[in-house]
């Protein structure tokens, strides 16, 4: 019913003698899902997503989001793109029965992800797991035209002609913890985005770095199962701000991108040096524990091993534990990604492109990838990498240039049709001469030949 226009527009282009795929998307998690389905709506159907996770396991809800439920309000939609069967609702609904979706409160997170993986069957998309992108390269098509050899974790080279990278948090970056931690046995520390054995913590003291959510996640969780957990904020008050819930406005998700750039650095920058704090059903879930303990002003400077424990040294004189938890959130650093690494100083960053007033300068903002209109990464020096057009990112790092579009649910909606566009705009531009045979070649006569046979019903 909403599938207007239905004419097919595509035709395969050749990589030595085979078709290269029109659109290989990294990342099958929800961003990744949503994209192929937009795209396939649009009627690029040669597509390939590809996800290292097994599958079900693709994302962050069966993997590290430790929270019961979403923290987006349940009647937000984002994978849906507008069409109301495929909602959460509906989904709901359909599973639970009729009406179920309204004596909701907030959306389980294991509901979420028994929904995304209906999302992906009924769709049908073409996902492959089990494999990574480890390198990009560019290439030409055997018409001449442009593509990008993509890399994988077997040894394959795929030939794609744009490439979407959907990686999530860490895609242009690190999971980002004090190398003093790092340095520690790693059966002793963990950050919020690894596979932690909680049982393994029963009965055993546990410090936690941060007071984010995430930070707060894994505290609850080590809580629950029998842990003594300390939180360490380095300031004397936790932020209690949720930023993120402000900018959840069609003005802001829809036009920031299309703002000069010292709006977009100054809001940005306003939202993500604040830190987001913690959700208030977050704080009550660890307050309803004896042996939570919040340290406030007391950051971490150092850490290593003493008598078979963690010795933390803190501003406040140093602190024993057996586990420590870094709720640290991310660093971005286009270098650390191998799939990137190759190209890594040719792309433009915002410190490249944007020079901030006195009092507003901030190093670590500096470091996203400053992107196109379509997402896709800009060139640091013009010329020198015209490839990089074809790259789209849709993950935490377009965050400065576009605010939270590719890493939150409730930017979907608006900031994956602007993506797949820019994807589709390439895809048409790279096919004008083949458009303008088919245009030439139109053939009038069997046009009004169709057109009598179909008033008069043949």
């Amino acid at each position: 019913m909403t599938a207007h226009p239905r004419m097919e527009w595509m035709v395969p282009r050749l990589y030595r003698g085979r078709p290269a795929l029109d659109a290989l998307i990294v990342g099958a998690g929800q961003s990744g899902m949503c994209i192929g389905f937009a795209l396939m709506r649009e009627r690029v159907r040669n597509i390939l997503l590809i996800d290292r996770a097994p599958e079900g396991r693709e994302g962050i809800w069966s993997a590290f989001a430790r929270m019961p439920t979403l923290r987006s309000p349940k009647d937000q939609t984002g994978p849906d793109l507008g069409m109301p069967s495929l909602t959460f609702e509906a989904w709901y609904d359909a599973v639970k029965g009729p009406g179920s979706f309204a004596g909701l409160g907030l959306i389980p997170t294991d509901a979420w992800h028994d929904y995304l993986q209906w999302y992906r069957r009924v769709l049908a998309l073409p996902i492959r797991n089990d494999v990574a992108a480890t390198a990009i390269a560019p290439a030409e098509l055997d018409d001449g035209g442009r593509c990008l050899l993509v890399t994988l974790s077997t040894g394959e080279v795929l030939a794609a002609r744009k490439l979407v990278l959907a990686t999530g948090q860490d895609g242009t970056g690190e999971w980002w913890m004090p190398d003093f931690v790092r340095a520690l046995p790693p059966d002793r520390r963990a950050h919020t985005c690894e596979a932690i054995d909680f049982e393994r913590l029963r009965g055993r003291t546990v410090a936690v770095l941060g007071t984010g959510a995430s930070a707060m996640d894994n505290a609850a969780v080590a809580l629950e199962h029998g842990a003594d957990v300390h939180l360490f904020c380095r300031r004397a008050e936790p932020s209690v701000v949720q930023r993120y819930r402000w900018l959840t406005f069609a003005g802001f998700l829809r036009h920031l991108g299309e703002m000069p750039d010292e709006w977009r650095w100054r809001i940005m920058r306003n939202i993500l040096s604040a830190r987001e704090g913690f959700p208030a059903d977050t704080y009550r879930r660890v307050m309803a524990f004896p042996n939570f303990t919040m340290q406030l002003g007391r950051n971490w400077t150092d850490a290593r091993m003493e008598d078979g424990r963690i010795r933390l040294e803190t501003e406040r004189g140093p602190f024993h534990a057996d586990y420590a938890i870094c709720g640290t959130g991310i660093r971005q650093d286009v270098h650390l990604r191998p799939e990137l690494a190759g190209f890594a100083g040719k792309i433009a960053l915002w410190s490249h492109r944007y020079t901030p007033p006195p009092g507003e300068d901030d190093e670590l903002l500096g470091a996203y990838p400053y992107l196109g209109p379509d997402y896709a990464f800009l060139e640091r020096t013009p010329g020198e990498a015209p490839f990089l057009a074809d790259i789209h990112l849709f993950g935490i790092g377009s965050t400065v240039s576009f605010g939270p579009s590719g890493s939150s649910i409730n930017a979907m909606t608006t900031a994956v049709p602007k993506v797949v566009a820019g994807v589709t705009r390439g895809l048409f531009a790279g096919d004008l001469q083949r458009h303008w045979q088919s245009l030439l070649a139109y053939d009038v006569k069997q046009v009004e030949l169709d057109w009598n046979r179909m008033e008069r019903g043949d």
